[in-house]
């Protein structure tokens, strides 16, 4: 088991209930995602929305 996975899976233990269900919904996301070889396009909807956001908030003025 990888570092990262050892740390995944103690946290999931101590995390809500709730908490850790989103967290194993997001992980079996990405793993699909880098089975379908798709995560640049992930990236590049996320870097989107960051911009998108930013223009979504309040001018100060």
């Amino acid at each position: 088991m990888t570092a990262i996975a050892a740390k995944l899976d103690a946290r999931m233990k101590k995390w809500r209930p709730q908490t850790a269900k989103e967290v194993e919904r997001r992980v079996a996301e990405i793993i699909e995602l880098a089975d379908e070889d798709v995560l640049d396009v992930v990236r590049s909807r996320t870097a989107e929305q960051e911009v998108l956001d930013t223009l979504d908030e309040p001018k100060n003025r």
